[in-house]
């Protein structure tokens, strides 16, 4: 380990942030370097714990006391090395995981835990700054070619991996570029958009194809796709939007988050779209949903400059620190407040939506809520809400933006036409031992197949699902496991 005492030396802080009224002028990345010796230190708190349970809470099982000791000695090109060994995209991760291995972080028992987030986004950027970041490409082809079905970071980890094996890859995208929901899902004050090209274009160079503006199975005959390829891999997320089908729906003024936050994305890369603008611009907003696709519409709320921003969350209040029902190290769902959240937001918990009211003109101008109060299991988690008595009241607005999460794949299109079997939970069913679909040749990963989850572990399942499909065309495989953390090469 770097500095035996560094746990004790120094506490845990965070890079600093452009002050809220800059930040919301624009739609530019906002969190700071730390400055060489915050670096430093932030590494030095790592335990080097003789079991670390960071690895576990990594859907990735990164090495991370590993890099985070690399760092510390500032041998940069082997903490890069560390850390590229099991995660393909940590200029994503670094900049918008939840960090679960935070959250199993030893340190974290009666401590805050070590800023691994934090740090794993400053070896990739310095990786990038020093030259480290090179396109690798394989010495021999299989001569096998591979499809996979969507661009987001499921789609594009297992395109890497599958390259890196040696089998011709080309990655279809419904979307007028790569990216999937990094590119138009994520603002661009959270992740620009600059940082995925860059990455694209590394791995154009590594041999992979992107073709866009392309829906397989849309047109055409979808047996006939499969049967041009010697495997596919279904990666096309999660896209259904969860409805929210109370009185007055129909009103203008209502939208699915997702379509406001991708108009904007297109906005700022200066692309164009088809429909009308969602503007939040001198508008009362309410995002209903409490989660970080709401907190992104309220963050895009604020640049837009909506004349007020609220945020309704259904379930109670989460607790501020963790409970007996949230023992170390597993993760807790506590109070989270985020950047967006910081620039404005008023924020409600226990709120019923039951209606939506209209004007004259068919346009938005309030929303019926109530108060609910929750009735709870023996582990503390909500089972049933009953409405507060006389707590009914109006709320003005003139934007809703739905923001409750996705249900499911969609069907029409590839699913429907290829066959692919659905599970319980309607996503794409395929074990997680083996990533095959009903039909043989199709591998399913990411969202499309264990339903609405983080990036990281979109990343993972790309990575798991190209080792199954490497055993599939050649009979065993080469490529490392997540269950395999410490077979890593450094120099």
């Amino acid at each position: 380990m770097g500095k035996v005492t560094g746990f004790k030396e120094y506490d845990r802080e965070l890079p600093k942030k452009i002050a809220p009224a800059e930040r919301v002028e624009n739609y530019n990345e906002f969190v700071q370097e730390y400055p060489a010796e915050k670096l430093n230190e932030q590494a030095a708190r790592c335990m080097n714990c003789g079991v670390p349970f960071c690895h576990s809470g990594c859907p990735l099982g990164n090495v991370i006391p590993e890099f985070n000791d690399a760092v510390y000695q500032g041998k940069w090109e082997e903490a890069y090395l560390i850390l590229n060994s099991t995660n393909n995209f940590p200029e994503f991760t670094g900049r918008i995981c939840p960090a679960p291995c935070e959250a199993a972080c030893v340190l974290g028992i009666n401590k805050p835990p070590v800023a691994i987030e934090e740090i794993e986004r400053h070896i990739i950027e310095i990786a990038y700054s020093k030259g480290y970041v090179k396109p690798s490409t394989p010495i021999l082809r299989t001569g096998k070619n591979v499809a996979v079905i969507g661009s987001g970071p499921a789609g594009l980890a297992a395109a890497a991996q599958l390259n890196k094996a040696g089998h011709n890859v080309t990655v279809y995208e419904r979307d007028d570029r790569p990216g999937g929901l990094l590119r138009y899902g994520i603002p661009d004050f959270k992740l620009e958009k600059s940082v995925i090209d860059r990455r694209l274009e590394i791995m154009e160079q590594e041999g992979v194809k992107f073709v866009c503006n392309v829906e397989v199975g849309k047109d055409g005959d979808m047996k006939a796709f499969i049967d041009q390829h010697d495997a596919v891999v279904a990666a096309g997320g999660s896209t259904i939007p969860r409805n929210l089908n109370i009185p007055g729906r129909d009103l203008k003024g209502i939208h699915f988050a997702m379509d406001f936050l991708k108009q904007q994305n297109k906005t700022v890369g200066n692309i164009s779209f088809k429909g009308e603008r969602i503007l939040a611009t001198g508008k009362d907003v309410v995002v209903i949903g409490g989660g970080d696709t709401g907190s992104d519409c309220v963050g895009t709320s604020n640049r837009q400059h909506a004349n007020s921003v609220k945020q309704f969350e259904l379930m109670v209040q989460p607790p501020a620190e963790r409970t007996e029902n949230m023992p170390w190290p597993t993760y807790p769902m506590l109070l989270k407040t985020t950047s967006s959240h910081e620039e404005g937001c008023e924020r409600f918990w226990g709120i019923n939506t039951k209606s939506f009211l209209g004007n004259e003109n068919g346009e938005l101008r309030a929303i019926l809520v109530s108060d609910v109060s929750w009735e709870l299991d023996a582990m503390g988690r909500p089972v049933k809400f009953n409405e507060v008595s006389g707590s009914e009241r109006e709320i003005p607005c003139q934007l809703i933006l739905l923001a409750m999460g996705f249900l499911h794949p969609q069907y029409p299109g590839l699913v429907e036409n290829a066959g692919l079997e659905i599970d319980a939970r309607g996503n794409v069913k395929a074990d997680e031992r083996n990533y095959q679909t009903s039909v043989a040749k199709v591998f399913a990963a990411g969202d499309m197949r264990r339903g609405q989850s983080l990036v990281v572990w979109a990343i993972s399942e790309g990575r798991e699902a190209a080792r199954k499909v490497d055993e599939f065309l050649m009979g065993a495989t080469t490529l490392p496991s997540k269950d395999r953390v410490n077979e890593y090469l450094v120099s």
